[in-house]
């Protein structure tokens, strides 16, 4: 037994809970207006920061007409005439994210977010709440009641098993999958099925003649270790049912935070590729201050129409948490590793070598030093706005076409003003 979490060590006796949210974005649509959205086919489709003309997800009604996630809006409108496009609000998933996260957190404090519509529950010490069933099936119920949510659960005695029971029936699923019954429900299925294995992987697999998962499980150890190292080992286990992972209600600080954007048509002009990555530098920085941290590193990633790949990095002199940094720095690289005139199909930047905020000494610029706290209150006040109002509440003038280091807004608070030095906010409650 971990002295520190309660859990067993070898994964022997566990109770694990994989809980997966049905159509996450379009669900949640469809519950806050299921007059216009219920039973409907139904997409959500970004703006040019999030994706626009790609199908982020699509509901249930529309994939069974063919509507698929990573589909152009196009095609998706060929598929289905009639299917109705949302614009992404991710201000409104982040509430319903905490909503079952917190239901979760209600019967366990063993909740590992995976994702923003995912999570893992360790529930082997919470028998208070009733038999392990009981207490999957009243999760699963109040995220209905409360949340109006379709869900997906998964119960096993590990991770990977959890995982992998959630995903055999969707939506509404609620399945049970013990080590016993790995060879009945697993063996005869591909590879890639088995949550871990990608694509690349299988095909390696698949050239030593293993092609489902009962074939990897009777696999010598050994062998797969020669061709893939140690996550042979983790093959062979996995294989058979076996995972000792542990369900971390803290799990280790992100190593890098990344956005990138798919863009509408391809960009040939330095002009708009500057200011979507204002766009891309304003998105990142924000999701880092959230988790008050500063990087070190910006990576600007570029792909060209022909789905070639290729990404830039450069290291600061002194870590960073400003947007304008961070835009600065990635258009240096753009301008520096872009040929004039080549289209570019996506831009993203990724922050890297992060620190917490309270554990970084930043080194101030000689020259402007003493516009730093002013910089500070403007981020801070703009970040509040933001919370307050919604993502949209504040632009910066670079988004407009103007300097983005003169941070001005976007739209209107009922007259009301906020002076931050010789900057002023404005915004819409």
């Amino acid at each position: 037994m971990d002295k520190e979490t309660g859990q067993e060590k070898t994964g022997k006796n566990r109770v694990i809970l994989h809980l997966d949210m049905n159509a996450f974005y379009c669900s949640v649509h469809e519950a806050e207006e299921p007059h216009l959205y219920k039973d409907k086919p139904t997409a959500v489709a970004g703006s040019v920061e999030q994706r626009r003309g790609i199908i982020v997800t699509s509901s249930y009604a529309a994939r069974k007409l063919g509507v698929k996630t990573g589909m152009t809006v196009r095609e998706g409108l060929r598929r289905c005439p009639d299917l109705l496009l949302i614009k992404p609000d991710f201000q409104l998933y982040r509430k319903y994210s905490q909503g079952f996260m917190s239901i979760a957190k209600q019967y366990t404090p063993l909740v590992e977010a995976m994702s923003i519509d995912e999570c893992y529950l360790d529930i082997t010490g919470s028998s208070t709440f009733g038999e392990p069933l009981e207490i999957a099936h009243q999760i699963q119920d109040r995220i209905r009641s409360e949340w109006n949510l379709p869900s997906s659960i998964g119960i096993a005695p590990n991770k990977l098993l959890a995982k992998m029971a959630s995903d055999m029936q969707k939506p509404n699923g609620f399945t049970v999958l013990r080590i016993r019954d790995v060879p009945r429900l697993l063996w005869d299925k591909p590879c890639d099925t088995l949550f871990g294995i990608g694509r690349k992987t299988a095909e390696k697999l698949t050239k030593l003649n293993i092609r489902t998962i009962g074939q990897l499980a009777d696999t010598d150890e050994a062998m797969l270790n020669k061709h893939f190292g140690v996550i042979g080992s983790w093959m062979k286990a996995a294989a058979h049912g076996h995972d000792s992972s542990q369900v971390n209600a803290s799990r280790e600080r992100n190593k890098s935070i990344g956005h990138t954007t798919t863009l509408p048509k391809d960009v040939k002009e330095r002009e708009d590729a500057h200011r979507v990555l204002l766009n891309l530098a304003d998105q990142t920085g924000r999701r880092m201050r959230h988790q008050k941290m500063m990087a070190s590193t910006i990576q600007l990633v570029m792909r060209r129409s022909d789905m070639s790949t290729f990404n830039r990095s450069v290291t600061l002199t002194s870590p960073t948490d400003s947007a304008y940094d961070i835009h600065r720095e990635a258009c240096k690289l753009f301008d520096k590793h872009w040929k004039e005139g080549e289209p570019l199909r996506l831009l993203g930047i990724t922050l890297q070598n992060l620190s917490l905020q309270s554990e970084t000494a930043v080194q101030l610029d000689l020259f402007d030093y003493k516009e730093q706290p002013r910089k500070d209150a403007l981020t801070k006040t703009m970040d509040m706005l933001r919370d307050k109002f919604g993502e949209d509440a504040v632009l910066t003038a670079g988004m407009l076409g103007d300097d983005p280091s003169a941070l001005i807004r976007n739209k209107r608070i009922r007259g009301t003003s906020l002076q931050t030095d010789d900057h002023m906010l404005y915004s819409d409650e």
